[in-house]
C-alpha cells in the first residue's frame, strides 16, 4: 500500500495523515540496519527508556517544584532541540520562576485535553521574544520525557506548520512533497494521530514491546536522514557533519551526552542502559 490514511475508527474531526509506507520502510529498515553495528535497535529503545526515568525521577510526581538548577542542568544535556538555548533563558528569567513555570506545566498537564493549553500557557510565562520560541520545544521535551504515555513527541522537528518542515512532512505521501503545503495543525491531536499510525506501521513490521519508545527511534532516523540529506551550513553547526547514519538519530533524541559529558563537549552513546545509568547518577 503506498499511502497510509488514518485508522477509519479514528473520529473524523481528528487530523487524518496521508503518510507514505515506502518513506517508513525505508527509514526504518536504516535504523535496523545501522543500529546492529552497536548491538541492536533494543540497546537504543533501552537508552531512550532510561532518558525518560531520568526525567521522571526529578521532575515527577511533584518533585519539580523543588528540583534544583544543577539538576535541571544535567536533564538539559539530555534536550538537543534546546540546550543551546535555556542557560540564557534562565539567566535572563531567573530559576525561581523557570521552575514554577516547569511545575506547573507538569501539574495541568494531568488533563490532555487541555494540552495545546497547558503548553501555550507555558510559553506565555516568558517574553513573546523570538529567543525565547524554544520554549514551545521545552514544553514538549518536558511533558514527553515525564509522561510519555500521556503526551507523543511534539516538538517542531516533529512539525512545524509555520515553516511546514518536520518528520510529518518527510514521510508524507505525495509526489511533490517540497512544493506542497500540508494544511495540518501542529496540535496535541496530530502528534497523537501521528504516533498511533508509526506503532500500527511499526507493530505491522513485527514491533510488539517498547512502542512508544521504538516510535521516537523511527522519528529520529526520518528526521535524521533529512538533515543528512540537507548538508547545509546551519545544520552542520546544530548537528555536526559526520557521516555516522545514526548520528543525527542520537543527537535530535538526546542520547549523544548521556555519558555526562561537560557542556560543549560532544559524547557519544553505544546505546547501553549502563551509559545511561551513569547520567542518572550524575545527581
Amino acid at each position: 500500500m503506498a499511502s497510509m490514511a488514518a485508522n477509519s475508527s479514528i473520529s473524523p474531526a481528528r487530523p487524518v495523515l496521508e503518510l507514505s509506507g515506502p518513506k517508513l520502510r525505508i527509514a526504518f529498515e536504516t535504523l535496523v540496519n545501522a543500529s546492529e553495528a552497536v548491538g541492536g535497535i533494543e540497546q537504543f529503545v533501552a537508552a531512550v527508556r532510561l532518558k525518560s526515568n531520568v526525567f521522571q525521577d526529578l521532575l515527577g510526581e511533584g518533585r519539580a517544584d523543588t528540583v534544583i538548577r544543577a539538576e535541571f542542568e544535567q536533564l538539559a544535556q539530555l534536550m538537543a532541540t534546546v540546550r543551546r538555548r535555556l542557560k540564557r533563558l534562565v539567566d535572563h528569567q531567573g530559576w525561581p520562576k523557570v521552575r514554577e513555570a516547569i511545575a506547573a506545566l507538569i501539574e495541568d498537564a494531568a488533563d490532555t485535553a487541555n494540552a495545546d493549553k497547558t503548553v501555550a500557557a507555558f510559553v506565555k510565562t516568558f517574553p513573546d521574544v523570538r529567543e525565547n520560541r524554544f520554549t514551545r520545544d521545552l514544553a514538549a521535551e518536558i511533558l514527553h520525557n515525564v509522561m510519555p504515555e500521556h503526551y507523543p513527541l511534539m516538538q517542531r522537528w516533529v512539525w512545524d506548520t509555520k515553516t511546514n518542515s518536520g518528520v510529518i512532512r518527510e514521510i508524507w505521501h505525495g509526489d511533490d512533497v517540497d512544493h506542497m503545503v500540508i494544511d495540518i495543525a501542529n496540535g496535541y491531536e496530530t502528534f497523537l494521530v501521528l504516533r498511533e499510525e508509526l506503532s500500527q506501521f511499526l507493530s505491522d513490521n513485527g514491533v510488539f514491546r517498547d512502542m512508544i519508545w521504538h516510535v521516537d527511534l523511527l522519528c529520529a532516523q526520518i528526521y535524521g536522514d533529512y538533515i543528512n540529506a540537507q548538508g547545509g551550513a546551519w545544520l552542520k553547526t546544530e548537528f555536526g557533519s559526520d557521516s555516522d547514519p545514526l548520528e543525527h538519530t542520537r543527537r535530535i533524541i538526546g542520547l549523544d551526552r548521556v555519558a555526562g559529558k561537560r557542556p560543549g563537549k560532544t559524547g557519544t552513546i553505544d546505546g547501553t542502559a549502563e551509559t545511561i545509568l551513569q547520567t542518572k547518577l550524575l545527581s
